[in-house]
């Protein structure tokens, strides 16, 4: 490849400044932290990321070099089909929760649960959740291709598996499982799950999302970060392929990614401080 005289003449004239230098280190270390993270974050986000990781920037700068670098967070949408549809002849749960609600001081205190829909390549699927209220960590979900019973129990049979999993002690003593009042929620063979692992069932209002305002927020992240990127480049082939990437969003989520409401920590290093504080308590004590 020739350059030109002028170039090169420019290039001796001008050297690169030292300040140039940094500018370009930092614009590939905000790329890189953006792809890490599923190159979803946006400005605040990824600023708390860069701190984390050592760089020594504003977050106006992360700003500026997100401009430079052409990359820019993915942005919820506000539309929400519904997938609740009530059984008016079964008995449901009362209320436990209700809209004014505080955020519990322990984990496993309260779980909400929903579910939603993702179209594929082989029709539609059906993924549910169970999410802990306190850490924001979702504890079990499953994927299917019929929004039955058996959809939600599993999401259920898997939080419970993953806590006495962790912890042999794990006692469900107190706890509620708050959810909509879905056909799904109310039919007796999930009643009697709850009733078995000594559960609280709670249901609130049919289609409310501000009832279950937070169990909406992490379908609504579903949708945007995982589904809505990959929807704008291809389509989903079924279900194996679903279940495969929403257990790596799932990981994603629960151990590296950062929730301003829970002042910026991702859920396992928010239940991690939990424990550290409790035992810290009982060294004390």
């Amino acid at each position: 490849m020739q350059i030109a005289p002028s170039t090169y003449y420019k290039w001796r004239v001008c050297p690169v400044r030292p300040t140039e230098l940094e500018e370009a280190y930092l614009v590939n270390a905000i790329v890189d932290l953006f792809r890490k993270n599923k190159r979803v974050y946006g400005v605040r986000k990824l600023w708390r990321a860069a701190r984390r990781a050592g760089l020594d920037v504003g977050r106006d700068q992360v700003g500026r070099l997100m401009r430079i670098a052409g990359v820019q967070g993915v942005r919820r949408g506000s539309h929400r089909v519904a997938t609740t549809t009530r059984d008016p002849r079964a008995p449901r749960h009362p209320d436990l929760v209700g809209r004014g609600w505080s955020t519990p001081t322990r984990p496993d205190a309260i779980w909400v649960a929903d579910f939603t829909y993702v179209w594929t390549a082989a029709g539609f699927c059906y993924v549910s959740f169970v999410t802990d209220v306190y850490s924001r960590r979702i504890l079990g979900w499953k994927v299917s291709t019929a929004k039955t019973t058996p959809l939600v129990q599993g999401a259920l049979g898997q939080a419970l598996a993953t806590r006495r999993r962790e912890s042999a002690e794990f006692t469900a003593d107190g706890l509620i499982h708050h959810s909509d009042a879905g056909s799904q929620y109310t039919a007796l063979a999930f009643t009697e799950e709850l009733r078995e692992a000594g559960i609280a069932g709670s249901i609130g209002t049919v289609g409310d999302a501000l009832d279950n305002a937070l169990m909406e927020s992490t379908i609504g992240l579903y949708k945007t970060e995982l589904v809505g990127p990959y929807a704008v480049d291809r389509n989903w082939d079924g279900l194996r392929e679903l279940e495969r990437e929403t257990a790596e969003w799932v990981r994603w989520y629960n151990h590296e990614r950062l929730h301003s409401s829970i002042d910026y920590d991702s859920p396992i290093e928010r239940e991690m401080l939990y424990a550290d504080t409790i035992a810290q308590r009982g060294v004390a004590a």
